[in-house]
């Protein structure tokens, strides 16, 4: 069988099941595809050794019988997961040599599940940014291109890596975290699947920590159905993470079977911006005939308080931020710039100006000034109280729908030389579709629908109450199939 890096993680399963691949040869297709295609900078840290060992355990499980959900599949996790004995950089110079003595939940689940690790991808520095490029490791390099060009585009972020990984067939599936939209962009600019689900759903233990009231794991696939599989595994209760929910978890394999027939589907006008791409309004445009077509119902709803949610979220989410990276001292773990004489103060200063980029040095600082004395009312308060009234809007709108269909992102992928789009401004409204379901709390994924006419993916973002992944998927799955998106990227 050709190309196996090529099939979805649900051909690969049953091929394995039937035995006509290995997983010993499913990861070394992946090796080749990782191997030529290092240009993109993805990966932070290869375990490749680690994953042929793992495939041959695989293997074994397989002609015993007892092979596990995601038994011999390859998977790519973003670097700010905790893996005992496996560098976990964060792509930050201040944890560049820290190697966990302990997991997180989510990929002891996966690996658990009999998936197999290609490595640690490429991301923005602890999670802050929009492009992938904010990283001590250098930049991720999108593998899609304009049309007669070969000039570099961004990936999208914060999970550019995992983004890639995917879309460019180094992996079949990959792990990212979502604090204001970090999964769903990046899927949309890289023409790939990225889901996240309900804050609380999935547990936070040995993840990182930006911003604790918004991060999220979430899972990147090339199909639906292939995100509901690797999403009902990482989903689930954990004591050792006291955010996390113990609400049922839905069954996923039967909602992505369900018809959307009657299923009313709600329409945000706030969303049609002014700065919108005119191709990105056309295609929601057709998406909604689309489901209107298979029986569903499209509302038109409003969210009032949508305007204010880029101002709020980078408010909360530096504030939170300044407070989690206070840990990183020189003192504990990773980097410590220490000269003779230096008093602790001033080594705590050197560290931090060695170890931190300037986008998480500019947000420890926005976020130290909102936590103030003479600040905390003006702005952090405030910004809570508009959190809770964007709470309140997507209650009423749920009380109308089902679930919603809006665009994930203004524009497609950008040039990393584009001096424009790349201002941290400009980066910060990227988020400008996605925060909104974050600050809620929501579940909402990013489905890749068609090329633009420079030949760049777009996706489409469904947003559904809070646990109601069920619905989420259900709608995905039906658009997906509407959509019916087979492209690749040039050369891969």
């Amino acid at each position: 069988m050709d190309e196996l890096n090529k099939l979805t993680i649900k051909a690969a399963l049953q091929a394995l099941k039937e035995k006509k691949i290995s997983s010993r040869d499913l990861v070394e297709s992946h090796v080749k595809s990782i191997e030529k295609h290092r240009n993109l900078n993805a990966f932070i840290t290869e375990t490749i050794d680690i994953a042929r060992k793992n495939a041959e355990a695989s293997d074994i499980k397989y002609l015993n019988g007892q092979p596990g959900l995601l038994e011999g599949i390859p998977i790519s996790v973003k670097d700010n997961f905790c893996m005992q004995d496996i560098k976990t950089t964060n792509a930050s110079k201040i944890l560049h040599n820290f190697v966990p003595t302990y997991n997180s939940t989510v990929t002891t689940k996966i690996f658990d599940a009999g998936a197999v690790m290609l490595g640690k991808t490429n991301m923005d520095e602890f999670a802050m940014g929009a492009a992938s490029h904010y990283s001590a490791f250098g930049p991720v390099i999108n593998p899609w291109k304009e049309k007669n060009s070969d000039e570099d585009l961004v990936p999208g972020g914060s999970s550019g890596g995992s983004a890639v990984a995917v879309s460019a067939y180094m992996s079949m599936g990959a792990l990212g975290t979502d604090t204001g939209g970090s999964v769903r962009q990046p899927a949309s600019f890289c023409g790939v699947v990225g889901f996240k689900p309900s804050y609380g759903r999935c547990s936070r233990y040995g993840i990182i920590s930006f911003a604790s009231s918004l991060d999220q794991a979430g899972v990147f696939t090339r199909t639906v159905d292939d995100a509901a599989l690797l999403a009902s595994v990482a989903m689930g209760h954990d004591i050792k993470d006291t955010t996390c929910s113990k609400q049922e978890l839905p069954d996923l394999d039967y909602a992505v079977d369900r018809s959307i027939k009657g299923m009313r589907i709600g329409i945000p006008k706030e969303y049609h911006s002014s700065g919108l791409n005119s191709e990105i309004e056309k295609l929601w445009d057709e998406a909604k005939e689309m489901l209107k077509k298979e029986g569903a119902e499209i509302v038109d709803i409003s969210l009032p308080h949508t305007k204010y949610g880029v101002a709020s979220y980078y408010v909360i989410a530096p504030a939170e931020a300044s407070s989690n990276l206070a840990r990183y001292d020189g003192v504990r773990y990773g980097l410590r710039s220490y000269q003779e004489g230096m008093s602790l103060d001033e080594m705590y200063e050197a560290t931090r100006t060695e170890g931190f980029g300037h986008e998480v040095e500019r947000r420890i600082m926005i976020g130290t000034y909102v936590l103030s004395a003479g600040f905390y009312d003006a702005y952090f308060s405030k910004a809570q109280k508009v959190r809770k009234l964007m709470v309140t809007d997507f209650k009423s709108a749920f009380d109308q729908v089902d679930a919603l269909l809006t665009p994930v992102s203004t524009t497609t992928a950008f040039a990393l030389t584009d001096k424009k789009k790349m201002d941290p401004i400009e980066l910060y409204l990227n988020d400008l579709f996605t925060i909104p379901a974050s600050m809620a709390g929501l579940p909402a994924i990013s489905v890749p629908a068609k090329l633009n006419a420079a030949g760049l993916p777009i996706g489409l973002q469904i947003i559904a109450n809070r646990f109601r992944e069920d619905n989420l998927f259900t709608v995905a799955k039906n658009l997906e199939r509407c959509l019916n998106f087979k492209e690749s990227p040039k050369g891969y």
